[in-house]
């Protein structure tokens, strides 16, 4: 709950000072927006460790075929990642690229879970009766 307050009070500040900063350079208010959200992923970063550990469980116990695993965490990767570079996008005004660089980040989302469609596909036929 710690980190929580503390990502909060990062982003009020941010936002604070990018409002106080933006009429005057808002070279530095995009800037600062930017390093806050660099800023507050650095916190959660910690956090990311306890997923990667239970994931890790969780395709020892199944016995899931481990290139799944990486794959997995790519996705969540390029889902996150273009979700910040949208949000920086519509930060500076750019709405339409914003839309465009999501757009961009599920085309790739869905061409890299193929494989994992593929596997479940196989573990159904192999369940089907002959």
């Amino acid at each position: 709950m710690d980190t929580l307050y503390k990502i909060i009070s990062i982003a009020i500040i941010t936002c604070i000072a990018s409002l106080i900063i933006k009429p005057v350079r808002p070279d530095f208010a995009i800037m600062l927006s930017i390093v806050g959200g660099i800023i507050i992923i650095f916190y959660l970063i910690s956090y990311l460790s306890n997923v990667f550990e239970s994931f890790n469980n969780i395709f020892n116990v199944t016995g899931i075929n481990s290139s799944l695993y990486s794959i997995i965490f790519k996705i969540i990767g390029i889902g996150y990642l273009t979700e910040f570079t949208a949000s920086i996008c519509q930060d500076t005004g750019n709405a339409s690229l914003a839309d465009k660089v999501l757009l961009g980040g599920k085309i790739i989302i869905l061409v890299m879970a193929l494989p994992i469609v593929t596997s479940i596909l196989d573990i159904v036929v192999e369940l089907l009766p002959s």
